[in-house]
Order: C-alpha cells, then sequence, then structure tokens
C-alpha cells in the first residue's frame, strides 16, 4: 500500500484545474484523482496511472497537466 499523499501545492493546481473552463478532459481527470488521493488513503487505479504515464511522455500537454500526471503515478499501487 502506497502512504502518499498530495501535497497542499498540487492540490490548489488540482482544484483550479477543474474550475478551469479550457483545461482539457485529460488534465480535468488528473486532477479529480489528486483531489480524490489528497485526504484519503485512496490509491490510482491501473487505467489513470496508463494515461497519466502516456501525459508525461508527450510533448502536447502543459508542465501543469504533467504535475498533476507526476503526483497520480507517484501515488500508485507499487506492485504494478
Amino acid at each position: 500500500m502506497n502512504t502518499k499523499k498530495t501535497s497542499n501545492q498540487v492540490a490548489s493546481l488540482a482544484a483550479a484545474t477543474l474550475q478551469d473552463s479550457s483545461a482539457s478532459k485529460t488534465a480535468k481527470s488528473l486532477a479529480g484523482s489528486v483531489l480524490a488521493q489528497s485526504s484519503t488513503k485512496k490509491q490510482t487505479g491501473s487505467g489513470l496511472e496508463e494515461k497519466a504515464s502516456q501525459v508525461l511522455k508527450s510533448n502536447k500537454y502543459s508542465l501543469k497537466t504533467k504535475a498533476l500526471a507526476g503526483s497520480v503515478l507517484s501515488q500508485s499501487v507499487k506492485k504494478r
């Protein structure tokens, strides 16, 4: 089990992303996961792990979206 939790800075970024009407569907998906993990023991599912990995490998996403992806991956299940 992963015991990492979302930092306040990344949680704020996630909240702002969810409120941003111009944010991509991918960014909002990652932001939702980040916030879900901010105060609970929830962990990233395998589907979202794959999406976050693709975001980090791609040049088309912003640094903010990549920060959300990094947070999601850092809270993933270690055994996968």
